[in-house]
């Protein structure tokens, strides 16, 4: 039996306030096989930027994150911090929500792909320098001699997106998790930057968590999708399942929310109603085997 590159059973996350803790991430389970791709798609505040943080070992220290986490068998919840460093950006890597902030304004961009690369290796400088190219030439950016002497700001939305992308991917890790990585940008660059991540992901067999609140994005890139609503995945199948039969009250609606072209230009864009759920906790033992099985919970009331 293959074991799951990435399994998540029973993850809660929460944070304190003046009021007492809030959930942001609630019973949460979800595995990814090697090579496979998992689209976790809900409206802001769902709890997705959380889920993504919690599996890095990047949310603030006032954050209680309780369940299991095991990624290559490994449990990174237990794991010390000396350890999670040296997985964090070499075996997982994270391309984070907005490029302009994610990057360090006062920073050349190819010193910023360098830094990535010696936070987890010993190579010369010439060796730094050609790798810096190589990775922001395998994302598509002319001129990458060049373009490594500017700064973020000189770049334009998708380059600098880009760029994310090369910091992530240079030490080739095996899971890349994409935080709404086409959110700030246009249409068409948007369908660049898609197109971009599924190329690399087939030349570098890579598995992907991918995030966004966009159903029609993930369908491009996702192989599978996780429907997660207040905290709580809703419902879990293939792309072509969720589309074709959605079973959840929340997909349904999430779905019929997308504009298409045969909508009428004085229609009203559809609404989905505020609703609510008691969390299912879901065993390990039932997310392993059949990571990819069809769930669902029932019918929100």
């Amino acid at each position: 039996m293959t074991i799951p590159l990435l399994q998540v059973a029973n993850l809660n996350v929460s944070f304190p306030t003046q009021t007492g803790n809030v959930a942001a991430v609630r019973d949460l389970s979800f595995s990814i096989p090697e090579s496979g791709a998992l689209g976790l798609v809900g409206e802001s505040g769902s709890g997705k930027s959380a889920t993504a943080l919690a599996i890095m070992r990047l949310l603030p220290p006032q954050a209680k994150v309780s369940g299991q986490m095991r990624f290559s068998n490994e449990d990174l919840l237990s794991l010390p911090e000396d350890s999670m460093r040296s997985i964090r950006g070499a075996r997982i890597s994270m391309i984070f929500q907005e490029p302009m902030t994610a990057l360090n304004p006062v920073m050349r961009v190819g010193d910023q792909v360098a830094e990535a690369i010696l936070a987890h290796h010993r190579l010369s400088r010439s060796e730094v320098r050609e790798r810096t190219f190589a990775a922001l030439r395998e994302v598509a950016i002319s001129d990458p001699e060049q373009r490594a002497r500017d700064y973020p700001h000189q770049l334009s939305g998708g380059q600098r997106q880009r760029v994310m992308i090369a910091m992530a991917l240079v030490n080739h890790p095996q899971l890349l998790i994409a935080d709404e990585p086409t959110t700030a940008l246009d249409v068409t660059i948007q369908a660049q930057i898609l197109e971009l991540l599924r190329i690399l992901r087939d030349k570098h067999q890579l598995a992907m968590l991918f995030i966004s609140h966009d159903l029609a994005v993930v369908s491009q890139v996702a192989d599978h999708v996780a429907v997660m609503y207040a905290g709580e995945i809703v419902e879990m199948g293939s792309v072509r399942e969720i589309f074709s039969a959605p079973a959840h009250a929340y997909t349904r609606g999430l779905i019929g929310a997308i504009p298409t072209l045969k909508t009428e230009r004085t229609q009203p864009l559809a609404i989905v109603e505020r609703q609510t759920r008691a969390p299912v906790p879901i065993p390990l033992t039932e997310v392993t085997p059949g990571h990819w099985a069809r769930v669902s919970t029932p019918a929100i009331k």
